[in-house]
């Protein structure tokens, strides 16, 4: 079994990596990723962006 972590990205990342680092996760393309994060945000009252501040302080940066 593969031990996989929750990492902000250092190579794929426009702000701060957090999306670039869920769509590695779950191996999902990641630029559909920042685009379903954006459009989620925007009906979501912009309940997104502090997620996304959240998650920006909790998550660990990846080294590779």
């Amino acid at each position: 079994m593969e031990n996989k972590q929750l990492k902000r990205a250092l190579k794929d990342r426009k702000i701060a990596g957090v999306c670039g680092g869920i769509a590695k996760y779950f191996g999902w393309d990641s630029t559909t990723t920042r685009i379903g994060y954006a459009a989620l945000s925007l009906f979501t009252a912009f309940a997104g962006c502090l997620f996304y501040l959240i998650l920006w302080y909790v998550m660990p940066l990846d080294n590779e």
